[in-house]
């Protein structure tokens, strides 16, 4: 009603709201009935005492058992009947209001559905505590959801005016029905409607219909791995609700994390259909870590489910490269930082030997005695290090920071290993796994790059590779994959070295101008 009495388009509507208020004023209509609620249950009764398949008895005990009305008609008997006294000061605090209706028989209504044979009706059934037969899970955006007249914790008492008490019977009488089906329902006063906030990203495929643990296949959702889910129901333990955020409204089913945690360490990896190889390669053997990185590798933690939150566009303050030993990483690195020096740059390492001449510390390398290093290695100083001809190499922590504080983007080429230490608020990475293409494009990108330096590098003749190493190269990008291809933002097969840079340039640029789904723990 504010509209019109706001200056504007309604000027005969204010004139005639006006006059309306004015009669009313003088001569108050009377009401016809106090008698609403009774007349609606003898109405009722009636329409019970029909031949069941009347549709237009079915619509109208929908309505009259739609409890918006039956509020409303309590509402109208109580002003008719000038039940104005203010009763609040002898009710205590803590007690529940009067309940409007005698008993939850009065409430008991008649939901009428109209089955499609191209769509699920978009609920689940199961028993609860007391053994009642209760509404466990409505789909959103099914055909139900839309009706409106079902929620979640109804009790299903008869179908069809037949007694059902399991979900086998409700199922089968379903099954064998009409186009049409009525259900009687008992509500569930104690119920709540939430909202739910809650966005994850998936790190695995999910089919329902390769699923021989969901409950009703044709209600799960499908999903790949990076879908950014909302999740709108996670009561059940094993069964979650939710929908894709970019993709149709349409609700599904889709397992919990604890069910897929369980799954996951109860199948092997080599059977485990959720998961995905790049280039279009499946093993044919198993893949055994490098004894010397076990370790490593046990320190990756599986994840299944990762909630995130979305956030306006922003310059991350990390750009992380992953791949194999080989793979053109730190090529496309270098390139990068010469493309725009004045907003990337790389992390100045440390090592622990002797400068040679002509060296100076502070260009090119940061000069530490073996044992001072040693030293900060112990106490966690170095994101990573390793030992070359007997001296130690590595990157410190606090170079990281001193690059993100010159408000440039600091890139990064690190091994795997280092990306549970960077994804977090800190460093707030952007991480780019480099993939090895299949064996062939390898040896053809390596003789091309041996011809356009003269088959040297560094000055030295370059070195010759065998089919074997390149074997090794696809098979130690295919391990670093499954480990920790949840850590990936995003995914570039190297098969062409420009392409691949433009790819990666493009992805960077457009972290400045385009939302993001980043963990939630670096917001909160």
């Amino acid at each position: 009603m504010q509209v019109c009495f706001e200056p504007g388009p309604f000027p005969s509507l204010t004139k005639n709201d006006y006059k309306a208020h004015d009669k009313l004023e003088v001569h108050p209509s009377e009401a016809e009935s106090i008698k609403s609620v009774v007349h609606r249950a003898e109405t009722l009764k009636l329409i019970e005492e029909l031949t069941p398949g009347d549709h237009d008895a079915e619509e109208l005990a929908a309505i009259l058992y739609d409890i918006n009305l039956q509020s409303l008609l309590w509402a109208h008997d109580e002003i008719a009947e000038k039940n104005f006294e203010e009763e609040y000061e002898t009710q205590q605090l803590d007690s529940p209001p009067p309940p409007v209706f005698s008993s939850i028989q009065d409430s008991v209504r008649l939901v009428g559905i109209r089955k499609n044979k191209n769509e699920p009706l978009g609920i689940t059934v199961k028993l609860d505590d007391n053994n009642e037969l209760i509404v466990a899970r409505i789909i959103t955006g099914s055909m139900i959801a839309k009706q409106g007249l079902l929620q979640e914790g109804d009790i299903i008492k008869e179908v069809n005016s037949i007694p059902v008490q399991l979900p086998e019977q409700l199922m089968d009488i379903i099954k064998h029905s009409n186009d049409s089906i009525m259900l009687k329902i008992w509500p569930n006063l104690q119920r709540q409607s939430r909202k739910s906030d809650v966005f994850i990203k998936a790190h695995f495929n999910y089919d329902p219909y390769k699923d021989r643990l969901i409950p009703c296949k044709e209600a799960g959702l499908p999903f790949k791995d990076g879908d950014i889910l909302e999740i709108l129901c996670n009561d059940d333990a094993n069964w979650w609700q939710a929908r894709k955020v970019n993709g149709d409204s349409i609700a599904g089913i889709i397992p919990s994390r604890s069910l897929e945690e369980k799954r996951k360490a109860f199948v092997s990896p080599e059977y485990d259909y959720s998961k995905s190889f790049f280039c279009g390669f499946k093993r044919k053997k198993k893949i055994k870590y490098n004894t010397k990185n076990n370790k490593d590798y046990d320190k990756c933690e599986i994840m299944i489910y990762e909630e995130v939150i979305k956030m306006p566009p922003f310059q991350r303050k990390t750009l992380v490269l992953v791949g194999a030993s080989g793979v053109g990483r730190r090529s496309l690195k270098e390139r990068l930082i010469k493309s725009d020096p004045t907003r990337f740059a790389a992390v100045m390492p440390h090592t622990s030997r002797a400068p040679r001449e002509g060296e100076v510390h502070g260009q090119g390398y940061f000069f530490m005695e073996r044992e001072a290093m040693e030293e900060d290695i112990q106490n966690e100083k170095f994101l990573e290090h390793g030992e070359y001809n007997g001296n130690l190499y590595g990157t410190k922590i606090d170079s990281i920071f001193q690059v993100i504080r010159s408000s440039k983007m600091c890139v990064l080429d690190v091994n795997p290993t280092s990306l549970k230490v960077l994804k977090t608020s800190d460093f707030m990475p952007f991480i780019v796994f480099i993939a090895a293409p299949n064996s062939d494009v390898l040896r053809k990108m390596y003789e091309n790059g041996r011809r356009a330096t003269g088959y040297k590098r560094g000055g030295r003749p370059a070195e010759i590779k065998s089919e074997e190493n390149f074997l090794e190269m696809v098979e130690e990008s295919m391990q670093i994959e499954q480990v920790y291809k949840s850590y990936f933002d995003l995914t570039i097969i190297n098969d062409d070295f420009n392409q691949s840079f433009e790819t990666l340039q493009k992805a960077v640029d457009e972290l400045s101008h385009e939302t993001q789904w980043v963990p939630l723990n670096w917001v909160y």
